[in-house]
């Protein structure tokens, strides 16, 4: 699904923390933002996602206009968001995680798990564990099965490394790189090494306004970093 962005404006009350971003994602591409703490990343997200209302604009998956759906309607339309922070269901098992995120998009069975299952192996092993026994790692992977147990064409993703060990940052890139060309990636992330080795193109934001971008190949390090640093 290509998903384009179009002169993006966001307002909390009389601040403004995007102004006018404007970008697109092509089917099967990663799209890494970048920037600083308060540069906008996760405001961006929440407003592709439906969690916060734009006020300039627009939004648009595969060129139908989605500026102002509502969040349950841009999941069905594809677009699954992993927000910064987890967010599962902590008093319901992994099972019935997969299964309230499932639900709607289809049948809600073992064999509609056994993609994510075969990803991240112990998701299987702790099914009948609830959530909020799982540790950081393992809710990482449990907000992510969830994520793809909905089919997406857009997988928006918040800070996936945050707070997890080397070897899920591996897993997860293992599994990112993977997805990539099956389905669009919009990944948020301050882990310079872990962005340069999953995503294709970078945007960067700073103070909500969109400040560089380009390919892999032309962002050098230094390019990047510049805008990452406090």
């Amino acid at each position: 699904m290509k998903l384009s962005v179009r002169d993006l404006d966001q307002h909390y009350g009389s601040a403004q923390a995007l102004r006018r971003v404007s970008f697109e994602i092509a089917p099967g591409e990663c799209l890494a933002v970048l920037g600083r703490n308060g540069a906008g990343k996760s405001t961006l997200l929440k407003c592709l996602a439906g969690v916060l209302p734009v006020t300039g604009g627009a939004v648009a998956f595969d060129g139908v206009d989605m500026t102002r759906a509502p969040s349950h309607r841009r999941s069905r339309a594809g677009f699954a968001y992993v927000p910064q922070g987890r967010e599962i269901f902590a008093e319901l098992t992994v099972r019935e995680n997969l299964v309230a995120a499932a639900r709607p998009h289809g049948p809600a069975t073992d064999e509609a798990f056994d993609e994510v299952f075969g990803l991240f192996p112990v998701l299987r092993e702790m099914a009948g564990r609830r959530g909020g026994a799982l540790s950081g790692g393992q809710q990482q992977q449990l907000a992510l099965a969830r994520a793809l147990v909905t089919k997406p064409r857009v997988l928006a993703l918040d800070e996936p490394t945050e707070g997890v060990q080397p070897s899920i940052v591996q897993l997860i890139e293992t599994v990112l790189t993977g997805l990539k060309g099956r389905l669009s990636i919009l990944l948020v992330e301050q882990y310079l090494d872990f962005a340069t080795a999953v995503a294709d193109r970078f945007v960067v934001l700073s103070r909500g306004r969109l400040v560089d971008q380009g390919e892999r190949a032309e962002m050098s390090r230094e390019r990047l970093s510049k805008f990452m640093s406090v």
